[in-house]
């Protein structure tokens, strides 16, 4: 069997390699490009695709897939936001994805994220290798005390959840399916909630119909005042131009993103000398109170090991026609 690999870098042939050779007699090939119409026919003669967050597999691009021959779609991520489910039922392609891996690597990204904006470290940095240690600028909050928020507990979310709670901050959670796990660790309570009381909140949600947009102009409005925002889930679930708004207004005090709605022609290359013709990303960036990584929280070694192994465990499913837990939807 021939795979071919999309939005393929260095490091994921480093994990996926290791991993393969778990099943004799599967072959890859590796693409950087990412998956859409125009680069379909790079999967000639593959029976089989991987994927990742960016790539697009709407139903053009699904049918083009199996017109090429392809019937199985493995996606390396969690999400899959990205795919045309009834087109796949439609054409009877075996697609699955990596539900969870390493939710530990995300929540960890994400206190990253907040002691990083909160201390101003990545600034501190910049200043001391310029012999400059001055103090003006830097002053920020002590966490131990403050009311942290948590939208969706998940895998992540309640790792998050434990993680803030034993750094001694006060843990809000928002999930409309129940959270015994995090029972003495969070209190239960509305959005509404969540966002009026937490000095930080943390999304942690999947990206649907639901949850688009769910921070646009009136949840941010009904957020405390001066609060931070982290996004390390998906970019959509965020309003930019609302955003923006807030922080010119100071109703949010901070954001830091590891997800950005229009990453897809940004995230994972390097465009350092490209000009971004991004003007809401551009703009952005322009605030000293914005913190943005590129989509890094899940980039572990235990997260791309595992990443790798479930991949191709489902791909051995799908070659011994076998039941398949990770399967995606039917609908």
């Amino acid at each position: 069997m021939k795979i071919a690999v999309y939005s393929a870098q260095p490091y994921d042939r480093r994990f996926l390699d290791e991993a393969r050779a778990t099943l004799p007699g599967v072959e890859a090939v590796y693409f950087s490009d990412r998956l859409e119409l125009d680069t379909v026919p790079l999967a000639q003669g593959c029976t089989a695709v991987c994927v990742f967050v960016n790539d697009i597999l709407d139903a053009p691009v699904l049918e083009a897939l199996h017109a090429a021959g392809v019937r199985a779609v493995l996606l390396r991520c969690a999400g899959f936001n990205n795919v045309d489910l009834h087109a796949g039922a439609r054409l009877g392609l075996f697609m699955a994805r990596v539900p969870a891996y390493a939710p530990e690597a995300v929540a960890e990204h994400a206190l990253a994220l907040v002691m990083t904006l909160n201390r101003r470290t990545h600034r501190a940095y910049v200043r001391v290798r310029e012999g400059n240690f001055a103090l003006d600028g830097l002053l920020g909050m002590t966490l131990h005390g403050k009311t942290v928020g948590i939208v969706g507990a998940g895998q992540i979310g309640a790792c998050a959840a434990r993680i803030f709670h034993g750094l001694g901050c006060k843990v809000l959670v928002s999930d409309p399916a129940p959270t015994p796990q995090l029972n003495g660790v969070a209190e239960r309570t509305s959005l509404d909630a969540v966002l009026a009381q937490s000095d930080i909140v943390s999304l942690h949600c999947p990206l649907m119909d639901a949850t688009r947009h769910m921070i646009n102009s009136d949840s941010l409005a009904g957020m405390k005042r001066g609060a931070m925002l982290v996004n390390t889930s998906r970019g959509g679930l965020i309003d930019t131009a609302a955003v923006i708004d807030a922080l010119k207004s100071g109703q949010l005090g901070a954001l830091a993103i590891d997800v950005y709605e229009q990453e897809s022609t940004l995230f994972f290359q390097d465009h350092s000398s490209d000009i971004i013709a991004d003007d809401v990303f551009q703009r952005l960036m322009t605030f000293p109170n914005v913190l943005v990584t590129g989509h890094q929280g899940f980039f572990t070694i235990e997260a791309m090991r595992e990443i790798a192994a479930v991949t191709f465990a489902n791909l051995a499913c799908h070659m011994q026609d076998s039941p398949c837990a990770n399967a995606l939807p039917h609908t």
